[in-house]
């Protein structure tokens, strides 16, 4: 992987890449404190959010919509221009939230990263855990156009990868593929929500559901996040996390950060490109709930483009 292998590199503003809400709460309004909510689906458009919070439309604008893959990353210059017109200066502190918890806006506190913004942290319960602290909400209405900001992308290699690089990482001992998605999802017991996609996982791949590394909404202790990825990854470093279409696999990505481990990537396209119809392997069935390398039993089956898919 070499120079691909991103390093982390913290913000001298920020106390990680985690903040709680009342730690928010005192920076709220003051010059270069910038919010985003990045709330996708049944998420988006609950009537309320925190003051001055600006969107960032993962579903919307900071996607690529060019292809058929949904939520992948959108090219520098497209990156650029939707941040400068939400108002983000280079020297902003940004702190990004969602409606659900901890769910898409690990997803924009990646984006950032990967585009070589340091100084962005996820809001530790994301909305539910600001209301809940009987913070100060305002209706989601339309707020004034801002002053355009002054940020500009500088991508970082390494930190989204494509199927080619899954795959190498698939056959390399000293790396492990972990995939978000719930374990029905995984195992191919239940089909897929996006019509077309191909049940099951990528053989050798664990199954690390995101909501795992979470209670009540908000991230677990750095020691806990450890013991979850040591129990799937064992001594292996490097992480390539996958789930659906790229958003919940960056949750993993953030409690991997959280539990000490560096370098980690995010594969783009997700089960969205995988279980597509494909040469791509699939496998079903129970191995990689464990990490495990053993065989899968008799539960397992592979299918490739010529195969059933194990959902109908």
């Amino acid at each position: 992987m070499g120079d691909d292998v991103w390093t982390y590199s913290s913000s001298p503003e920020l106390p990680g890449p985690l903040v709680g809400a009342d730690w928010l709460a005192r920076r709220l309004g003051r010059p270069g404190a910038v919010v985003l909510d990045a709330s996708v689906g049944a998420h988006r458009g609950g009537g309320r959010r925190i003051p001055g919070a600006r969107a960032f439309d993962i579903d919307g604008a900071l996607s690529d919509h060019s292809g058929p893959l949904p939520h992948t990353m959108p090219g520098a210059g497209r990156f650029t221009e939707e941040l400068r017109s939400l108002g983000v200066n280079g020297t902003d502190t940004v702190v990004v939230y969602d409606g659900a918890g901890i769910y898409s806006s690990a997803r924009a506190w990646w984006m950032l990263r990967a585009m070589g913004f340091d100084r962005v942290a996820v809001l530790d319960g994301g909305l539910p855990a600001w209301a809940g602290a009987g913070l100060p909400l305002e209706s989601a209405g339309p707020l004034t156009a801002a002053t355009p900001g002054d940020f500009t992308a500088r991508p970082r290699a390494g930190m989204f990868v494509g199927s080619e690089e899954v795959a190498a990482a698939l056959a390399d001992p000293a790396a492990v593929v972990l995939d978000a998605r719930s374990r029905d999802r995984f195992t191919g017991a239940v089909a897929e929500p996006r019509p077309g996609l191909r049940g099951g996982h990528m053989p050798g791949a664990v199954n690390l559901p995101f909501g795992e590394l979470q209670s009540e909404g908000r991230m677990r202790p750095a020691d806990e996040l450890r013991a979850a990825f040591a129990a799937l990854a064992g001594e292996r470093e490097r992480l390539v996390v996958s789930c659906g279409s790229g958003v919940t696999a960056c949750v993993l990505a953030l409690g991997a950060e959280l539990a000490g481990y560096r370098g980690q990537a995010v594969y783009d396209g997700s089960w969205s490109e995988w279980g597509l119809p494909s040469e791509l392997p699939v496998v079903t069935g129970a191995q990689g709930l464990t990490g495990g390398s053993g065989s899968d039993g008799p539960r397992a089956r592979s299918h490739g483009a010529g195969g059933s898919p194990t959902a109908p």
